[in-house]
C-alpha cells in the first residue's frame, strides 16, 4: 500500500506504485487536464514518473513559477525539434528555461533571419498539433556518447563528458526528436498550446566563454494562454517606450562612452540634478532618522578586502593594482571596510550604539560588457549605503526600524506594492562564519518580519556571503519587478575586524552590524524612476520643473517676469524665447519631458495670467500669475520636509 499526503495533509492510498497523472485523476479529471508535473517530497519531476514509495506529493499546473518553467522548458525542446526539421545538419547544444521565458543556443553556420523565425513558430505549431508523447529514457553513458556522436552533436557529447561519473543520464524523446536532458516536461507535444513566440536572434559563445566558438541563440517566451502572452508582449512594447536610455536622450540627462569608460556615467546638467535630489532627499530622511553621515576614501589597501572576504569572494570584479613600492591597492567595491574602520577610531559604549553611519560612496565593480545596461548595471556606482552598529538585544527593533523606513521612502515615490525576501545562508564554501552565527541571524531577519506582520517569502541560498538579508522587490507602472534596497545581518565581519563595545559590565563586547541600502545605488533607482514615470517624473524631482514660452517675442518681456517669480519660490525656470511658433514649442518640451509649460501672451500680460499645459494632458488652464506660483511652489515641495 503506497499513501500519498496531498498539500491539504488529505492522504491517499494506492495499492501499486502510481504516476503524477493516477493522483491527480484520482483527486478530479480537470486536475489532471490542467497538471503539467509533480513534486515529489518536494522534487519536481514528470507526470508519468512512477512513485513506489509513501510520499508527499503536490500537482504542479500553469498557476505555480514550476509549471510555467517546465512549460517554456518543453518550448525551448519543441523549438530545437522544429530548426533541426527546418535546417538538417544544425546542432543543437544548451537551452534552458530563463526569466519570462527560453532560449536554445544552435551552431549554425548561416545566420537565422526573422524570416527564419516565422517558419520556425509554425514548425513549432505544427509539431504541437502532431501531441506527441515526451518520454524520458536513462542512458548509459556509453549509448548516450554513441548516439549522440553518430548524430554529429559534438556539443552534447562534449556535455556527457564533463559529467560526474555517476551522473544519471537521461535523454527526451519526442517522435523522432532526441535530446539530453534532466527535465522533468510535460507529457505531450500538444500540452504546450500554441501561446508562444520567438522574440529575437543574438549571439552566445558556447559556454560563456569567449575564447570558445560563437553560437546562435533564439530566445523565446511561452505562456498557458494566449491571453498571458498578449498581455506579457504588450508590457515589452510599453517597455520599449519606457527605456530609460531613450528617455534620458531626449531628456538630456546623460550619456555613455563605452569606448573610453564602459559602464561608468557622464552626467549632464539636467541629469546631474536629479541625481543630487535623490541624495538630497535621502540625506534628509536620514538625518531624521538618527544617520550620521561619513566618506571613506575610494582607493584603500587590499588587505582590507582580504580580511573582509571579500576579496577571496569577488577578487575577480575588483579593480586594482600595484604602486610603486609594491603595496596592491584596490578601487573599492563597497564601502565595508572604510566604515570598520571608522567605527574604531576611540572606544565606543554600550551608550553609544546604536551608531548608524551613512555614506554615499561611489564603488567601481567589474561586469562583463555584455551584461552592462544603462544605469541599470554599471561598473562604477554611488550606494546610499550605511552600516548600522547595535548591541545584539537591538538588532531586532533596528531591522524593524530600517524596514519601515524603507517602506516610507518607497511610498514617497510612489511604490506602494513592494515584495520582500529573505534570503538565507549560501552553501558552505560559499559563506564565512559559524553555522550557530547564521542561525541567530536568520532568526533575527526573520523575528523583525513576522513580529510586526510584514508578510516575506524564503529565498534560499542567496544570502551574501558573510549574513543574511533581506530584499526588497518594486514593482512598476507596468507590472515589472526590481529588486532595490537591502538589509543584510552581520555577526562575520565585526569579529574579523576586532571592533568592541564597552558593556554595561564593563567588559569588550562585539557589535552586530547591519548593512542596509534604501534605494540600492543611485544610478539604477534613477533607471527604475524613469521608466516607472516614463520619463513624467513628480515636480519636485523634474530637473527643469516650468518652462514659460511666449507666443512671439513681443511678450518675452512678460515670460521673464513670470520666470523670474517661479525662481524666487525656489523653482527651475527658463523662458523660450526661440522664434518658432507656440505649437513647435510646446511640442519640443513635451519631448523633453517638462512638466510645466507656461504659455503667455497678450491677454495673459494683460491679466497677469498664464496659460499652463501639463506634461501627458491636452487640457490647459488659466491661472493667476500669483496663484500660478503659490501652487507649483507646494507641489514641488520635496517629500521629506515634514518627517
Amino acid at each position: 500500500m503506497i499513501k500519498i499526503q496531498l498539500p491539504d495533509a488529505s492522504v491517499l492510498s494506492f495499492e501499486e506504485p502510481v504516476s503524477g497523472l493516477d493522483v491527480a485523476m484520482k483527486i478530479s479529471k480537470g486536475l489532471a487536464d490542467a497538471a503539467f508535473a509533480v513534486t515529489v517530497n518536494g522534487k519536481l519531476q514528470d507526470l508519468t514518473t512512477p512513485i513506489t514509495t509513501d510520499a508527499t506529493v503536490t500537482i504542479v499546473t500553469a498557476k505555480t513559477t514550476e509549471g510555467l518553467n517546465v512549460l517554456r522548458h518543453t518550448a525551448s525542446h519543441i523549438m530545437a525539434q522544429a530548426v533541426q526539421e527546418l535546417f538538417p545538419g544544425t546542432q543543437v547544444t544548451i537551452g534552458p528555461v530563463i526569466e519570462n521565458g527560453f532560449y536554445y543556443d544552435f551552431a549554425k553556420k548561416e545566420p537565422f533571419s526573422t524570416d527564419d523565425l516565422e517558419r520556425i513558430e509554425k514548425r513549432m505549431a505544427e509539431i504541437v498539433d502532431r501531441n506527441l508523447p515526451i518520454e524520458r529514457e536513462v542512458w548509459s553513458r556509453e549509448k548516450a556518447v554513441a548516439y549522440f556522436t553518430q548524430k554529429g552533436e559534438h556539443y552534447k557529447v562534449e556535455i556527457i563528458n564533463d559529467l560526474p561519473a555517476d551522473a544519471e543520464i537521461s535523454v527526451y524523446r519526442q517522435g523522432d526528436y532526441i535530446d539530453l536532458c534532466r527535465g522533468p516536461h510535460l507529457p505531450s507535444t500538444g500540452k504546450l498550446g500554441k501561446a508562444f513566440k520567438l522574440m529575437k536572434v543574438a549571439g552566445a559563445y558556447w559556454r560563456g566563454d569567449a575564447k570558445n566558438e560563437m553560437l546562435q541563440r533564439i530566445y523565446g517566451t511561452a505562456f498557458a494562454d494566449n491571453k498571458e502572452l498578449k498581455a506579457y508582449l504588450t508590457m515589452l512594447e510599453e517597455a520599449e517606450k519606457r527605456d530609460h536610455r531613450k528617455i534620458g536622450k531626449d531628456m538630456d540627462l546623460f550619456h555613455f562612452e563605452p569606448e573610453y569608460a564602459p559602464g561608468a556615467v557622464f552626467w549632464h546638467d539636467k541629469g546631474y540634478k536629479i541625481y543630487r535630489k535623490l541624495i538630497e532627499y535621502m540625506r534628509k530622511r536620514q538625518e531624521n532618522n538618527g544617520y550620521i553621515e561619513v566618506a571613506t576614501p575610494r582607493i584603500m589597501d587590499r588587505c582590507l578586502w582580504e580580511t573582509s572576504g571579500h576579496w577571496d569572494k569577488y577578487g575577480a570584479h575588483n579593480y586594482s593594482g600595484k604602486t610603486e613600492d609594491d603595496k596592491m591597492f584596490c578601487v573599492k567595491p563597497m564601502n565595508c571596510p572604510g566604515g570598520l574602520l571608522i567605527y574604531k577610531q576611540g572606544i565606543k559604549s554600550y551608550r553609544d550604539l546604536p551608531l548608524r553611519m551613512a555614506e554615499f560612496g561611489m564603488v567601481n565593480r567589474y561586469e562583463a560588457s555584455g551584461s552592462l545596461m544603462g544605469l541599470m548595471r554599471v561598473r562604477e556606482f554611488t550606494q546610499d549605503d550605511a552600516h548600522i552598529f547595535c548591541t545584539p538585544e537591538q538588532m531586532e527593533e533596528e531591522c524593524v526600524r530600517t524596514i519601515k523606513l524603507i517602506l516610507d521612502i518607497y511610498k514617497d515615490f510612489g511604490f506602494e506594492d513592494v515584495k520582500i525576501y529573505l534570503s538565507t545562508r549560501p552553501d558552505s564554501i560559499y559563506r564565512i562564519g559559524s553555522d550557530e552565527i547564521w542561525d541567530m541571524s536568520e532568526k533575527a531577519l526573520a523575528n523583525a518580519l513576522e513580529h510586526h506582520g510584514y508578510k516575506y517569502e524564503i529565498n534560499p541560498g542567496e544570502g551574501a556571503f558573510y549574513g543574511p538579508k533581506l530584499e526588497f522587490i518594486l514593482k512598476d507602472a507596468i507590472g515589472r519587478e526590481w529588486q532595490c534596497g537591502t538589509v543584510q545581518m552581520d555577526m562575520n565581519l565585526p569579529q574579523r575586524f576586532d571592533i568592541s563595545y564597552i558593556g554595561e559590565d564593563g567588559e569588550k563586547h562585539q557589535p552586530v552590524m547591519l548593512h542596509r541600502a534604501l534605494f540600492g545605488s543611485i544610478e539604477r533607482f534613477l533607471g527604475i524612476l524613469i521608466e516607472n514615470y516614463a520619463g513624467h517624473l513628480p515636480l519636485w524631482l523634474s530637473p527643469e520643473q516650468v518652462v514659460v514660452a511666449p507666443i512671439v517675442s513681443e511678450f518675452d518681456d512678460y515670460a521673464r517676469e513670470v520666470a523670474d517669480a517661479l525662481k524666487k519660490a525656489g523653482l527651475s525656470a527658463s523662458v523660450d524665447t526661440s522664434n518658432e511658433k507656440i505649437n513647435y514649442k510646446i511640442r519640443t518640451h513635451s519631448l523633453a519631458k517638462v512638466p510645466v509649460i507656461a504659455v503667455v501672451g497678450g491677454k495673459e500680460k494683460e491679466n497677469r495670467t498664464v496659460t499652463v499645459r501639463r506634461l501627458g494632458s491636452d487640457k490647459q488652464e488659466v491661472m493667476k500669475l500669483d496663484e500660478f506660483v503659490a501652487t507649483l511652489a507646494k507641489e514641488a515641495e520635496m517629500p521629506s520636509q515634514d518627517k
